[in-house]
């Protein structure tokens, strides 16, 4: 599946520039995830290479289709300055591997949690997965391989998303939009809850 690798990484190109570091992580019994890093705009894009290699499977399948299933790759934007956000890559990694690690399907709506810091100081330990195609187009493949959709995650702390888990994920959002709050801060804190 490296070529739909090598499609991926040309799409993620096309949309954000060249990426002027990489990383790759390679965790027990997992393919290799890379995190790409595209500068530029005043942001700091992270995006995962090596998610999509595989469709991701219903955890309940007694057998995992090679084929067919969901694909996606993880995109993250922030603000450059003020934190350490290279530090994101292993957890950006560790999210990308939950697929095949937890048998996860990622989509729209999810909370995916590392259960630390996603940097040093960040009052984030999770993400909420949004929906596909602002930032960087779905990238078609042939049939019968689905889609591979670039899923931008939102930085959570554990109260937002404590609230997020009763009130759901578009609640969230629009709390976010009602404040004014700037998604893209790595320092921001976390929005109004109540009321």
């Amino acid at each position: 599946m490296s070529d739909v690798l090598e499609l991926v990484e040309a799409r993620l190109r096309t949309a954000l520039g060249e990426p002027d570091a990489r990383a790759a992580v390679t965790f027990l019994g997992t393919d290799r995830i890379e995190v790409l890093r595209f500068v530029g705009d005043g942001v700091v894009r992270y995006a995962t290479l090596g998610m999509s290699a595989q469709p991701m499977a219903d955890p309940t399948a007694v057998l995992a289709d090679p084929l067919r299933g969901p694909r996606a790759e993880l995109v993250l934007s922030v603000r450059p300055g003020g934190a350490e956000t290279d530090k994101v890559l292993r957890p950006l990694a560790v999210l990308a591997a939950s697929p095949q690690v937890e048998g996860l399907i990622v989509a729209p709506g999810a909370s995916l949690d590392v259960g630390e810091p996603l940097w040093p100081g960040a009052a984030f330990t999770s993400v909420l997965v949004t929906a596909p195609g602002g930032l960087v187009e779905d990238l078609e493949l042939e049939e019968p391989l689905e889609p591979v959709r670039f899923l931008p995650l939102l930085p959570m702390t554990p109260n937002e998303a404590a609230w997020k888990r009763v009130h759901g994920a578009e609640a969230l959002e629009e709390r976010w939009l009602k404040h004014g709050t700037d998604l893209r801060d790595p320092l921001r804190k976390g929005v109004p809850l109540d009321g």
